[in-house]
């Protein structure tokens, strides 16, 4: 390679970065304006699938789209109603659930004591848990406030859907090599977050039920954080089961906090070991250390909601990236741990390798 080409690729590399610096800022600027469009981008991926599925049975796209986004508006308006009371009782009563969290963890300093470990009591806070979830779900209805904006957002990008390919076809310059990595890549993105969506709802599902019937409070409003939390693997589940462990150890003894503990254990472990794979399987999947990057970076840089779309927006650029040969070596840099490696293509002077012999 010469220097001239040495010089070119660094300086587009630096193109590049710089490329990716001036639009992260302007996003972190835009937050006000990215944030409700964003979260219409996800609802709006969401509902595509119920939309495309009745268009398949000559249901009219406008027919189409008018029956799913009234069911998304009934389903948001209830749902909305039920968490926003919620929300407001639980912020009215959190001192006192904050005052039985200091009280016991004033005991268990004291019992840590007895065996020689001191600890300053404002060493960890665990009230701030259930403060900080009350704070996270008031920033969530007050942007489901701007509901009227969102919902248009929805139709609009719904009603542009079908249209979209025949308008790449036309700016495209060589559509018939450009137009599959689209498709792939609008299916894929379609798959991940239908998939997930649906087992989020499951889990959300089954955790309220179950802390209804152990009887801790508030069991929807847990149930929905467990649904939100579900999108980010590993870290959400842990995160969702704080608030309703601590208020259940306050509310019902340590009798009910293993078994709300209990709950989330079996509910994560099935959902995400058993029925989640069965069907995303592990190609759809991120390690550990980009999930937790993916969520400091994008709760920096969109606030709560953020933290909720990190790992869909992390998957949606994994899967453009796996659309395009020439970037797909950075997706697999994404993958999880477990995932096959991808043998990197031999060199053209290498001879090819002979084909294994069958047994």
């Amino acid at each position: 390679m010469t220097r001239d080409a040495q010089s070119s690729g660094r300086h587009g590399t630096l193109v590049t970065v710089a490329a990716l610096v001036v639009i992260a800022a302007g996003v972190k600027a835009a937050e006000q304006l990215m944030v409700p469009f964003l979260l219409s981008a996800f609802l709006a991926t969401i509902a595509a699938t119920p939309v495309f599925w009745l268009h398949r049975f000559r249901v009219p796209i406008g027919l189409a789209i008018a029956i799913v986004v009234l069911a998304l508006v009934v389903t948001l308006v209830g749902v909305g109603t039920v968490v926003a009371q919620s929300v407001a009782d639980f912020r009215e009563r959190l001192p006192v659930y904050q005052e039985g969290v200091a009280e016991m963890q004033a005991g268990a300093l004291q019992l840590l004591a007895r065996f020689g470990v001191e600890l300053k009591p404002g060493f960890v806070d665990p009230g701030a848990a259930l403060g900080f979830v009350g704070d996270a779900l008031q920033n969530f209805v007050s942007i489901l406030s701007n509901g009227f904006v969102i919902l248009l957002t929805v139709i609009f990008i719904l009603a542009e859907a079908l249209s979209f390919p025949r308008k790449l076809s036309v700016v495209l310059a060589d559509p018939a090599r450009d137009l599959p990595h689209f498709e792939r890549f609008a299916q894929n993105v379609n798959r991940y977050i239908g998939i997930k969506t649906t087992v989020s709802v499951a889990t959300g599902v089954f955790v309220s039920l179950a802390l209804g019937i152990i009887g801790v409070d508030y069991p929807i409003l847990w149930g929905l954080l467990a649904f939100m939390l579900n999108y980010i693997p590993t870290i959400g589940s842990v995160i969702a089961a704080v608030p309703p462990v601590l208020l259940a150890q306050v509310q019902l003894g340590i009798g009910g906090a293993g078994a709300t503990f209990a709950v989330f254990v079996v509910v994560n472990v099935v959902m995400g070991n058993v029925v989640e794979p069965r069907f995303m399987g592990r190609s759809l999947g991120l390690s550990t250390l980009a999930v937790f990057l993916s969520l400091v970076f994008w709760n920096w840089m969109l606030g709560p909601v953020g933290m909720l779309l990190s790992v869909p927006l992390t998957m949606t650029a994994k899967i453009a990236l796996e659309a395009n040969p020439k970037t797909e070596w950075i997706a697999h840099l994404l993958d999880p741990a477990e995932t096959k490696q991808v043998e990197p293509p031999s060199e053209p002077n290498e001879p090819p390798s002979e084909p294994a012999q069958p047994p």
